[in-house]
């Protein structure tokens, strides 16, 4: 008969109760002691030293500034700022307290009420909870990996007790709070405030201390820039851990959870844009430094100046966006399709949208409903906005019903919204035609301002220092500053009608230059053709004063005169410059007739505050730097003078200034449009033009998409420069109101220049001497050099 425990007796059942006890305490006890043994003989041995910790050395990235201390870029893994313990809130340490290890200041490492609960919750093996404290969170960060495995774990736990002994919990709470990971490549809660919000972490509000917090169990999951739906979630479950633990009252957890946080895209983009400086200065650092540059704390100091730099970015991208929205609109970007749930939905114009980052405004969105009198959009937070009047204005005929399906405005669509100066939303896009902006002071050659694109994220391509343009008129000043020295003068008079040169002439093919308008004005005055950037007069100019002379003459300026014909075309421009380059050269006609050397650079200071390298400006002109008669330069810039007052840069007269000279280009088909100019020491040239060479638009001219980026600018950049006159330069001389050279003052100086016939060299015009030509010219000029000429389209003039 078989025995149960039921009909044993009661004591025999008490008996074998308190064996199996004795035996599971025994086997418990003998597991323990194992398990002690074989963290004290196997894995403590094997510990990493705490030197780690124990003197703690946070990678520091490369930082950028402008000359006045602006932050302006950042490279390194780790985007890091170092925040004492001491300064850093009691609120955002208790904010992570509270959802990261509410007991961190009573447990010695290990917290083992939440260590049992994350077990148990853990026993089904799917590994779900984790019951680490900051202090384990510390040693996995410096030591370990973030693999979920039970010899890493008790690596860990080991690790957690040895930093216990080793440091005071604020010690440990400032290592955590620093060192840890929170998006965005920010380590560290003093670099996610700037970061994500744009603050020091002393300016944080509570709801913006919760929303940090709640980063690090997934910054990924619950980044506010990429999923903001997300870390509101985590956010509001913070507040709540504040709010249970006492840290804030119910007020403030009731004000924190409604507060509308705002993400700053400063934090994320800094404030002055000027990502094409950071990177060159970046490029300089990393030939000297290699990867400790990244890691070391240098720091760059340049020679941009916040509010020109600011003035220059702003100034390019209003007027890349003017002329983007004068010539119509494209389309949307994509179309998806839209859900009929809610949720999904939802989720479908998010991933969409995290396709498309901002462009610094240009807010990508998608359009719900579209009418002809409003069009509902889901920006990337998940607000609803309704755009109506102007805010349409773009995309009125994207409207229509008649719209093709590629330009078409339907649910679904994905565009660009913006909001004006006003807070008005409207419909935008992004531009696909290139600019570039550049200035620099006229003595040192330090630059002031860069913008090499419209947007650094979209293209890295710096159109400053690596685009090689045709400059078109923008070449003018320099041929007729050459032409000064063979005996013109502004009152010199060239016949502007139209002229045809034939193969023999070109020794090519023949050709036949035209004004861009199609005008021409008879004999007028070399003034006036600069002014009016007359094409036909120019190269008249150039057949007079041979080829080989002004080719040579550019060299001057610090052209690289391998990128430029030697044949009559190089008259209109049809060579190749960068605008850094175009810059540096009109710097000779700035400053009195001086070479410069344009740099970037002004200082860099390594992580302890040695200054390693520093530049040397120069603060006066140097004879040796001279370049120019200054009776060509005086004589050059009035002329360029009357190119701003009432010539094709009429418009800059605006600025109600009387120093400022420059010229505007066009190259053939306007291709690329151009202002290079100067004013109050400052010399600064705009362009813009299509990356893939097409036109700009048959009404478009460099005085209508360079020259109005160039007055914007100038208008902040000369607010604190008073005009500069130049006096008078011995050596000349005025007749009938315009300046020539004295030796010029004879029959020379009042000669025409008609070219309709076939011309022996400039037989007409007496060779100057004043000064020494940089390619010598010949001893009896003969007939101009037109070597490989070939028929090109007239360039715009302008």
């Amino acid at each position: 008969m078989t025995t149960t425990s039921s009909s044993l007796p009661a004591w025999l059942n008490r008996r074998n109760v308190i064996r199996g006890a004795i035996a599971a305490g025994l086997a418990g006890l003998i597991a323990g002691g194992l398990l002690l043994a074989y963290l004290l003989l196997y894995v403590a041995p094997n510990l990493p030293s705490l030197e780690a910790v124990t003197d703690y050395r946070p990678k520091i990235p490369l930082r950028i500034y402008t000359a006045d201390n602006a932050l302006i870029g950042e490279f390194g893994e780790e985007h890091r700022d170092f925040v004492p313990v001491k300064d850093i809130p009691d609120l955002m340490k208790k904010s992570v307290l509270a959802i990261e290890d509410k007991r961190f200041y009573e447990h010695g490492g290990i917290d083992w009420v939440r260590a049992l609960g994350a077990a148990k919750a853990n026993l089904g093996g799917a590994m779900r909870q984790g019951g680490s404290t900051i202090t384990m969170q510390v040693a996995r960060n410096f030591f370990l990996t973030r693999e979920k495995f039970y010899g890493r774990k008790l690596n860990e736990v080991m690790l957690a007790f040895k930093i216990e002994a080793a440091l005071s919990k604020d010690q440990i709470l400032e290592l955590y709070m620093n060192q840890i990971y929170l998006g965005q490549r920010s380590f560290g809660f003093g670099a996610a405030a700037q970061t994500y919000f744009g603050k020091s972490l002393k300016d944080l509000s509570i709801a913006e201390m919760a929303m940090l917090a709640g980063l690090p169990q997934n910054p990924a999951r619950h980044n506010p820039a990429v999923n903001p739906k997300r870390a509101k979630q985590r956010q509001q479950l913070v507040l709540r851990a504040m709010r249970d633990a006492d840290f804030i009252t119910e007020d403030q957890y009731i004000k924190a959870a409604k507060e509308t946080l705002h993400i700053s895209r400063k934090g994320q983009d800094f404030d002055v844009h000027a990502e094409y400086v950071a990177e060159l200065a970046r490029q300089v650092v990393y030939a000297q430094f290699k990867e400790d540059s990244y890691t070391k704390g240098i720091s760059v100091y340049t020679t941009i100046l916040k509010a020109d730099q600011k003035a220059a970015y702003e100034s390019m991208r209003r007027n890349v966006l003017n002329y983007d929205q004068r010539h119509g609109y494209r389309g949307p970007e994509a179309v998806i399709t839209l859900p009929s749930g809610e949720e999904e939905r939802d989720d479908a114009i998010e991933d969409a949208l995290q396709k498309r980052p901002s462009s610094d405004g240009l807010i990508p969105a998608v359009v719900l409903e579209a009418g002809p009198k409003a069009v509902k959009v889901q920006n990337p937070a998940g607000e609803e906005i309704t755009i109506s009047g102007d805010g349409l204005k773009l995309v009125a005929n994207a409207l229509s019903d008649k719209a093709k399906d590629s330009v078409r405005l339907r649910p679904g669509a994905v565009i660009r919204i913006m909001q004006n100066d006003k807070g008005g939303w409207l419909i935008t896009q992004v531009p696909q035609v290139s600019a570039a902006f550049v200035s620099l002071d006229a003595v040192t050659g330090g630059y002031h301002a860069m913008v090499g694109g419209f947007d650094y994220n979209l293209q890295k391509f710096n159109h400053v220092t690596q685009a090689w343009r045709q400059p078109g008129s923008s070449i003018k000043p320099f041929v007729y500053s050459a032409a000064l020295e063979r005996g013109f003068s502004p009152a010199t008079i060239i016949n502007d009608v139209p002229l045809n040169l034939t193969g023999a002439e070109t020794g090519n093919e023949a050709w036949s230059p035209r004004n861009d308008d199609g005008k021409y004005d008879g004999p007028i005055s070399m003034r006036t053709a600069l002014s009016e950037s007359k094409n036909v007069v120019s190269v008249r100019i150039l057949r007079a004063i041979t080829v080989p002379y002004a080719h040579g003459y550019l060299g001057k300026f610090g052209f690289d005169l391998a990128k430029h014909p030697k044949n009559l075309t190089l008259a209109l421009g049809t060579g190749s410059v960068t605008p850094a380059q175009l810059a540096g050269a009109y710097s000779v006609f700035a400053n009195g007739g001086y070479s410069v050397e344009p740099y970037l650079i002004a200082k860099i200071v390594d992580g302890e505050g040695k200054v390693i390298q520093e530049a040397k400006p120069r603060t006066t002109l140097p004879d040796e730097a001279r370049v120019l008669d200054p009776r060509n330069v005086f004589v050059m810039d009035t002329m360029m003078r009357e190119v701003t007052r009432s010539g094709t840069a009429g418009a800059a007269a605006r600025l109600g200034r009387p120093d400022l000279a420059g010229k505007t280009g066009t190259s053939s088909d306007a291709v690329d449009g151009w202002f290079a100019g100067y004013g109050g020491g400052i010399v600064a040239v705009s362009w813009m033009g299509y990356d893939d060479s097409k036109s700009l638009g048959g009404k478009e001219f460099g005085a209508t998409v360079a020259l109005p980026i160039w007055i914007d600018y100038m208008r902040v950049a000369m607010q604190s420069r008073p005009p500069q006159e130049r006096p008078t330069p011995t050596g000349l001389t005025q007749v009938n109101g315009e300046w020539l050279y004295d030796e010029f003052t004879g029959d020379a100086a009042r000669h025409s220049l008609d070219m309709d016939e076939e011309p022996s060299g400039a037989e007409n015009v007496e060779p100057g001497t004043a000064a020494t030509p940089a390619a010598p010219a010949p001893a009896a000029p003969a007939a101009p050099n037109a070597e490989n000429i070939k028929p090109v389209p007239t360039g715009p003039g302008r």
